[in-house]
Protein backbone atom coordinates (compact mmCIF):
# COMPACT_ATOMS: atom_id res chain seq x y z
CA UNK A 1 0.00 0.00 0.00
CA UNK A 2 0.93 3.67 -0.41
CA UNK A 3 0.00 6.92 0.32
CA UNK A 4 1.14 10.59 0.48
CA UNK A 5 0.56 11.20 3.99
CA UNK A 6 0.61 8.55 6.54
CA UNK A 7 -1.31 9.24 9.58
CA UNK A 8 -0.66 7.46 12.96
CA UNK A 9 -3.50 8.07 15.56
CA UNK A 10 -6.82 8.81 14.88
CA UNK A 11 -7.98 11.49 17.48
CA UNK A 12 -8.77 14.51 16.91
CA UNK A 13 -5.56 15.76 15.71
CA UNK A 14 -5.13 13.04 13.13
CA UNK A 15 -8.31 13.52 11.70
CA UNK A 16 -8.89 17.39 11.34
CA UNK A 17 -5.15 16.97 9.51
CA UNK A 18 -6.42 14.13 7.55
CA UNK A 19 -9.76 15.85 6.79
CA UNK A 20 -7.71 19.21 5.77
CA UNK A 21 -5.04 17.54 3.22
CA UNK A 22 -7.90 15.01 1.50
CA UNK A 23 -10.16 18.66 1.09
CA UNK A 24 -6.53 19.67 -1.17
CA UNK A 25 -6.53 16.57 -3.07
CA UNK A 26 -3.59 14.84 -0.68
CA UNK A 27 -4.03 11.41 -0.27
CA UNK A 28 -3.85 10.12 3.58
CA UNK A 29 -3.86 6.71 5.32
CA UNK A 30 -4.77 7.08 9.33
CA UNK A 31 -3.57 4.24 11.46
CA UNK A 32 -5.47 3.53 14.99
CA UNK A 33 -4.27 1.19 17.78
CA UNK A 34 -7.89 1.80 19.31
CA UNK A 35 -11.38 0.90 17.54
CA UNK A 36 -13.70 4.09 16.89
CA UNK A 37 -15.72 3.00 19.56
CA UNK A 38 -13.11 3.46 22.09
CA UNK A 39 -12.18 6.64 20.49
CA UNK A 40 -15.47 8.59 20.86
CA UNK A 41 -15.93 6.94 24.15
CA UNK A 42 -13.03 8.98 25.57
CA UNK A 43 -14.30 11.61 27.63
CA UNK A 44 -11.83 15.04 26.84
CA UNK A 45 -11.49 18.90 26.74
CA UNK A 46 -14.60 21.40 25.70
CA UNK A 47 -13.79 24.64 25.54
CA UNK A 48 -12.38 25.89 22.04
CA UNK A 49 -10.04 28.44 21.14
CA UNK A 50 -11.85 30.92 18.31
CA UNK A 51 -8.51 29.36 16.13
CA UNK A 52 -9.71 25.79 16.66
CA UNK A 53 -13.37 26.77 15.39
CA UNK A 54 -12.32 28.89 12.08
CA UNK A 55 -9.79 25.82 11.70
CA UNK A 56 -12.85 23.16 11.86
CA UNK A 57 -14.37 25.32 9.85
CA UNK A 58 -12.01 25.59 7.10
CA UNK A 59 -12.09 21.54 7.47
CA UNK A 60 -15.92 21.33 6.51
CA UNK A 61 -16.27 19.90 9.74
CA UNK A 62 -18.09 23.16 11.38
CA UNK A 63 -22.12 22.92 10.91
CA UNK A 64 -23.25 21.40 14.17
CA UNK A 65 -20.41 23.14 16.13
CA UNK A 66 -21.92 26.51 14.93
CA UNK A 67 -25.51 25.26 15.52
CA UNK A 68 -25.21 23.52 19.14
CA UNK A 69 -21.60 25.42 20.41
CA UNK A 70 -22.07 27.84 23.30
CA UNK A 71 -20.17 31.07 23.25
CA UNK A 72 -18.83 31.96 26.22
CA UNK A 73 -17.72 35.28 26.65
CA UNK A 74 -15.56 35.27 29.86
CA UNK A 75 -14.80 32.79 33.05
CA UNK A 76 -15.06 32.88 36.68
CA UNK A 77 -12.24 32.76 39.05
CA UNK A 78 -13.54 32.34 42.91
CA UNK A 79 -11.36 33.19 45.93
CA UNK A 80 -11.23 33.39 49.56
CA UNK A 81 -12.14 36.69 49.43
CA UNK A 82 -15.18 36.11 46.78
CA UNK A 83 -15.76 35.70 42.95
CA UNK A 84 -15.24 37.69 39.96
CA UNK A 85 -15.44 37.70 36.62
CA UNK A 86 -12.80 38.69 33.50
CA UNK A 87 -14.60 39.69 30.57
CA UNK A 88 -13.51 38.51 27.52
CA UNK A 89 -15.39 40.39 25.28
CA UNK A 90 -15.20 43.55 27.06
CA UNK A 91 -11.65 43.21 27.57
CA UNK A 92 -10.31 41.96 23.56
CA UNK A 93 -13.23 41.51 21.59
CA UNK A 94 -12.78 37.53 21.30
CA UNK A 95 -14.98 35.11 23.17
CA UNK A 96 -14.59 30.68 23.40
CA UNK A 97 -17.05 27.73 22.59
CA UNK A 98 -18.06 25.20 24.44
CA UNK A 99 -18.10 22.07 22.50
CA UNK A 100 -17.17 18.73 23.84
CA UNK A 101 -14.02 17.11 21.77
CA UNK A 102 -16.04 13.86 21.69
CA UNK A 103 -18.10 15.84 19.31
CA UNK A 104 -15.46 17.03 17.64
CA UNK A 105 -14.61 13.65 16.72
CA UNK A 106 -17.45 12.58 15.66
CA UNK A 107 -18.32 14.84 12.85
CA UNK A 108 -14.77 14.26 12.09
CA UNK A 109 -15.39 10.47 11.67
CA UNK A 110 -18.94 11.51 9.85
CA UNK A 111 -16.59 13.74 7.57
CA UNK A 112 -13.71 11.77 6.80
CA UNK A 113 -16.36 8.64 6.07
CA UNK A 114 -18.02 11.03 3.37
CA UNK A 115 -14.50 11.92 1.51
CA UNK A 116 -14.11 7.91 1.76
CA UNK A 117 -10.63 8.49 3.58
CA UNK A 118 -9.41 4.79 4.72
CA UNK A 119 -8.92 4.82 8.29
CA UNK A 120 -7.89 1.89 9.96
CA UNK A 121 -8.81 1.12 13.80
CA UNK A 122 -7.60 -1.60 15.84
CA UNK A 123 -3.33 -1.03 14.14
CA UNK A 124 -1.83 -3.11 16.97
CA UNK A 125 2.10 -2.91 16.65
CA UNK A 126 2.58 0.16 14.56
CA UNK A 127 6.35 0.99 14.05
CA UNK A 128 7.88 3.81 11.63
CA UNK A 129 10.90 2.60 9.73
CA UNK A 130 13.60 4.81 7.38
CA UNK A 131 12.39 8.33 8.31
CA UNK A 132 15.82 9.95 7.79
CA UNK A 133 15.60 8.61 3.99
CA UNK A 134 13.02 9.46 0.82
CA UNK A 135 11.65 6.14 1.46
CA UNK A 136 10.01 6.01 4.85
CA UNK A 137 7.15 3.47 5.52
CA UNK A 138 4.77 1.78 8.54
CA UNK A 139 3.93 -1.69 9.52
CA UNK A 140 1.40 -2.48 11.67
CA UNK A 141 -0.52 -6.25 12.68
CA UNK A 142 -4.18 -6.53 12.02
CA UNK A 143 -6.36 -9.58 12.52
CA UNK A 144 -3.18 -11.58 12.44
CA UNK A 145 -1.55 -10.41 9.32
CA UNK A 146 1.48 -7.72 9.17
CA UNK A 147 0.59 -4.66 7.14
CA UNK A 148 3.02 -2.03 5.45
CA UNK A 149 1.79 0.90 3.89
CA UNK A 150 4.93 3.54 1.90
CA UNK A 151 4.68 7.51 2.41
CA UNK A 152 6.13 10.62 1.37
CA UNK A 153 5.69 11.84 4.68
CA UNK A 154 4.73 10.69 8.29
CA UNK A 155 2.30 12.49 10.40
CA UNK A 156 2.87 11.07 14.12
CA UNK A 157 -0.38 12.21 15.89
CA UNK A 158 -0.51 9.32 18.56
CA UNK A 159 -0.43 11.26 21.99
CA UNK A 160 2.17 10.81 24.57
CA UNK A 161 2.41 7.19 24.41
CA UNK A 162 2.38 6.17 21.02
CA UNK A 163 5.45 5.57 18.97
CA UNK A 164 6.11 8.28 16.53
CA UNK A 165 8.05 10.61 19.38
CA UNK A 166 10.11 7.42 20.49
CA UNK A 167 11.03 6.88 16.65
CA UNK A 168 13.48 9.86 16.74
CA UNK A 169 16.41 9.17 18.14
CA UNK A 170 16.75 10.08 21.68
CA UNK A 171 20.25 12.10 20.82
CA UNK A 172 18.17 13.78 18.42
CA UNK A 173 15.39 15.38 20.96
CA UNK A 174 15.38 17.06 23.69
CA UNK A 175 12.47 17.08 26.23
CA UNK A 176 11.33 19.30 29.11
CA UNK A 177 9.05 18.38 31.63
CA UNK A 178 7.47 19.29 35.21
CA UNK A 179 5.63 16.72 36.67
CA UNK A 180 2.67 18.64 39.20
CA UNK A 181 2.33 16.64 42.62
CA UNK A 182 -0.95 16.54 42.94
CA UNK A 183 -3.92 15.21 39.94
CA UNK A 184 -7.62 15.86 39.16
CA UNK A 185 -10.33 13.84 40.04
CA UNK A 186 -13.21 14.24 37.92
CA UNK A 187 -16.68 14.10 37.27
CA UNK A 188 -19.10 13.83 34.10
CA UNK A 189 -22.93 13.95 35.12
CA UNK A 190 -26.10 14.36 33.37
CA UNK A 191 -27.04 17.29 35.68
CA UNK A 192 -27.27 21.33 34.87
CA UNK A 193 -24.08 23.39 35.18
CA UNK A 194 -23.54 25.15 38.58
CA UNK A 195 -22.96 28.59 35.99
CA UNK A 196 -23.81 29.77 32.74
CA UNK A 197 -19.77 30.05 32.37
CA UNK A 198 -17.12 27.94 33.83
CA UNK A 199 -15.78 28.99 37.67
CA UNK A 200 -12.32 28.07 38.67
CA UNK A 201 -11.67 27.93 42.47
CA UNK A 202 -8.76 28.32 44.41
CA UNK A 203 -9.31 27.06 48.04
CA UNK A 204 -7.52 26.12 50.88
CA UNK A 205 -8.76 22.80 50.95
CA UNK A 206 -7.54 22.66 46.99
CA UNK A 207 -8.71 23.55 43.44
CA UNK A 208 -11.71 23.03 41.90
CA UNK A 209 -13.24 23.59 38.36
CA UNK A 210 -17.32 23.84 37.39
CA UNK A 211 -17.06 23.21 33.53
CA UNK A 212 -20.10 21.80 31.37
CA UNK A 213 -20.07 20.28 27.50
CA UNK A 214 -23.83 21.30 27.24
CA UNK A 215 -26.71 22.52 29.16
CA UNK A 216 -27.75 18.97 30.68
CA UNK A 217 -24.11 17.72 30.77
CA UNK A 218 -21.44 18.57 33.04
CA UNK A 219 -18.08 18.06 33.71
CA UNK A 220 -16.49 18.90 37.16
CA UNK A 221 -12.81 18.73 38.78
CA UNK A 222 -11.29 18.78 42.29
CA UNK A 223 -7.81 18.62 43.52
CA UNK A 224 -6.57 15.16 45.07
CA UNK A 225 -3.10 13.54 46.07
CA UNK A 226 -1.93 11.26 43.37
CA UNK A 227 -2.35 8.34 45.98
CA UNK A 228 -5.73 8.95 45.95
CA UNK A 229 -7.85 6.04 43.81
CA UNK A 230 -11.35 6.31 41.73
CA UNK A 231 -12.64 3.88 44.07
CA UNK A 232 -11.80 5.70 47.16
CA UNK A 233 -14.39 8.84 45.92
CA UNK A 234 -17.88 7.60 46.17
CA UNK A 235 -20.13 9.94 44.19
CA UNK A 236 -21.40 11.65 47.80
CA UNK A 237 -18.14 12.58 48.94
CA UNK A 238 -17.04 13.90 45.27
CA UNK A 239 -20.27 16.26 45.65
CA UNK A 240 -19.63 16.99 49.13
CA UNK A 241 -16.23 17.86 48.16
CA UNK A 242 -17.18 20.52 45.31
CA UNK A 243 -19.70 22.03 46.91
CA UNK A 244 -16.94 22.69 50.07
CA UNK A 245 -14.60 24.26 47.16
CA UNK A 246 -16.59 26.21 45.05
CA UNK A 247 -18.72 30.03 45.76
CA UNK A 248 -21.23 28.90 48.97
CA UNK A 249 -24.09 30.98 46.28
CA UNK A 250 -22.96 28.78 43.48
CA UNK A 251 -22.71 24.94 45.56
CA UNK A 252 -25.98 25.86 47.35
CA UNK A 253 -28.21 25.76 44.23
CA UNK A 254 -25.82 23.58 42.07
CA UNK A 255 -27.71 20.35 40.92
CA UNK A 256 -26.19 16.90 41.84
CA UNK A 257 -26.85 13.15 40.13
CA UNK A 258 -24.80 10.17 39.59
CA UNK A 259 -21.59 10.27 37.81
CA UNK A 260 -21.67 8.64 34.31
CA UNK A 261 -17.67 8.71 34.28
CA UNK A 262 -15.40 9.32 36.79
CA UNK A 263 -11.36 9.26 36.46
CA UNK A 264 -8.00 11.08 38.19
CA UNK A 265 -6.01 12.32 35.45
CA UNK A 266 -2.31 13.73 36.46
CA UNK A 267 -1.23 17.21 35.58
CA UNK A 268 2.25 17.75 33.61
CA UNK A 269 4.10 19.80 31.21
CA UNK A 270 5.63 18.39 28.65
CA UNK A 271 7.87 19.56 25.70
CA UNK A 272 9.97 17.75 23.14
CA UNK A 273 11.85 19.46 20.48
CA UNK A 274 12.48 19.92 17.49
CA UNK A 275 8.89 18.25 16.37
CA UNK A 276 10.60 16.76 13.03
CA UNK A 277 12.84 13.86 12.13
CA UNK A 278 13.18 13.28 8.37
CA UNK A 279 10.17 13.05 6.98
CA UNK A 280 7.95 12.35 10.34
CA UNK A 281 6.71 15.32 11.51
CA UNK A 282 5.08 15.27 14.93
CA UNK A 283 1.32 17.05 16.21
CA UNK A 284 -0.71 17.19 19.24
CA UNK A 285 0.24 15.25 22.52
CA UNK A 286 2.96 13.41 20.50
CA UNK A 287 4.99 16.52 21.18
CA UNK A 288 3.49 18.07 24.01
CA UNK A 289 1.47 18.04 26.88
CA UNK A 290 -0.15 20.39 29.08
CA UNK A 291 -1.97 20.68 32.11
CA UNK A 292 -5.82 20.98 31.25
CA UNK A 293 -5.90 24.45 33.73
CA UNK A 294 -5.60 26.66 30.70
CA UNK A 295 -8.02 24.67 28.33
CA UNK A 296 -5.16 24.35 25.58
CA UNK A 297 -4.85 20.67 24.92
CA UNK A 298 -6.91 20.22 21.75
CA UNK A 299 -6.34 23.73 21.09
CA UNK A 300 -2.60 23.38 21.10
CA UNK A 301 -3.18 19.91 18.92
CA UNK A 302 -5.66 21.94 16.35
CA UNK A 303 -2.70 24.86 15.88
CA UNK A 304 -0.17 22.35 14.79
CA UNK A 305 -2.47 20.81 12.40
CA UNK A 306 -2.84 24.51 11.18
CA UNK A 307 1.29 24.75 10.58
CA UNK A 308 1.53 21.34 9.15
CA UNK A 309 -1.00 21.15 6.87
CA UNK A 310 -0.46 24.88 5.30
CA UNK A 311 3.26 23.36 4.89
CA UNK A 312 2.16 19.40 3.49
CA UNK A 313 0.03 21.49 0.78
CA UNK A 314 2.79 23.77 -0.19
CA UNK A 315 5.29 20.83 0.07
CA UNK A 316 2.97 18.92 -2.84
CA UNK A 317 2.40 21.96 -4.17
CA UNK A 318 6.53 22.38 -5.12
CA UNK A 319 7.44 24.67 -2.08
CA UNK A 320 9.06 21.52 0.36
CA UNK A 321 10.94 24.91 2.05
CA UNK A 322 7.36 25.14 4.31
CA UNK A 323 8.82 22.24 6.01
CA UNK A 324 11.51 23.33 7.48
CA UNK A 325 9.82 25.67 9.43
CA UNK A 326 7.06 23.95 10.66
CA UNK A 327 8.46 22.81 14.09
CA UNK A 328 9.98 26.69 14.99
CA UNK A 329 6.72 27.64 14.10
CA UNK A 330 4.04 25.52 15.90
CA UNK A 331 6.78 25.45 19.14
CA UNK A 332 6.58 29.45 19.53
CA UNK A 333 2.65 28.91 19.87
CA UNK A 334 3.07 26.21 22.01
CA UNK A 335 5.82 27.67 24.74
CA UNK A 336 3.12 30.51 25.02
CA UNK A 337 0.28 28.46 26.20
CA UNK A 338 2.71 26.39 28.20
CA UNK A 339 3.46 29.02 30.06
CA UNK A 340 -0.25 29.95 30.33
CA UNK A 341 -1.09 27.17 31.46
CA UNK A 342 1.76 26.78 33.79
CA UNK A 343 0.63 29.81 35.44
CA UNK A 344 -2.57 29.28 35.74
CA UNK A 345 -1.65 26.17 37.67
CA UNK A 346 0.43 27.52 39.90
CA UNK A 347 -2.20 30.69 41.00
CA UNK A 348 -4.82 27.72 41.50
CA UNK A 349 -3.82 25.07 43.26
CA UNK A 350 -2.25 24.20 46.88
CA UNK A 351 0.86 22.71 46.69
CA UNK A 352 2.55 20.22 49.31
CA UNK A 353 4.92 22.37 50.89
CA UNK A 354 2.77 25.42 50.36
CA UNK A 355 4.06 28.38 52.92
CA UNK A 356 1.73 30.89 53.55
CA UNK A 357 3.95 33.61 51.98
CA UNK A 358 3.15 31.05 49.05
CA UNK A 359 -0.38 31.59 50.02
CA UNK A 360 -0.18 34.93 49.76
CA UNK A 361 1.49 35.62 46.42
CA UNK A 362 -1.48 33.17 44.79
CA UNK A 363 -3.87 36.05 46.58
CA UNK A 364 -1.83 39.22 45.24
CA UNK A 365 -1.59 37.22 41.84
CA UNK A 366 -5.44 36.43 42.11
CA UNK A 367 -6.36 40.00 43.21
CA UNK A 368 -4.28 41.75 40.62
CA UNK A 369 -6.21 39.76 38.27
CA UNK A 370 -9.36 41.07 39.59
CA UNK A 371 -8.37 44.73 39.65
CA UNK A 372 -6.02 45.48 36.98
CA UNK A 373 -7.72 45.50 33.13
CA UNK A 374 -4.21 45.26 31.95
CA UNK A 375 -4.04 41.91 33.93
CA UNK A 376 -7.68 40.72 32.75
CA UNK A 377 -6.79 41.66 29.00
CA UNK A 378 -3.48 39.44 29.14
CA UNK A 379 -5.45 36.66 30.80
CA UNK A 380 -8.24 36.89 28.57
CA UNK A 381 -5.57 37.31 25.08
CA UNK A 382 -3.99 33.82 26.39
CA UNK A 383 -7.28 32.17 27.14
CA UNK A 384 -9.12 32.99 23.95
CA UNK A 385 -5.65 31.87 22.30
CA UNK A 386 -2.70 33.64 21.01
CA UNK A 387 -3.14 34.05 17.46
CA UNK A 388 -1.75 31.70 14.63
Amino acid sequence: MRTQVAIIGGGPSGLILSQLLMRAGIATVVLERQSREHVLGRIRAGVLERGTVELLRRAGVSARLDREGILHEGTNLSTVNGMFRVDFRARIGEVVTVYGQTEVTRDLYAAQDALGATIVDEAADVALHDLDTDAPFVTWRKDGAEHRIEADYIAGCDGFHGPSRQAIPAAKRTEYERVYPFGWLGVLSRTRPAAGELIYANHPRGFALASMRNPQLSRYYVQVPLTDRVEDWSDAAFWDELRRRLPPEVAEGMETGPAIEKSIAPLRSFVTEPMRWGRLFLAGDAAHIVPPTGAKGLNLAASDVHYLSEALIAAFGGDRAVLDHYSDRALNRIWGAMRFSWWMTSILHRFPGQTDFDQKIQEAELYQLETLESAQAAMARNYTGLPY
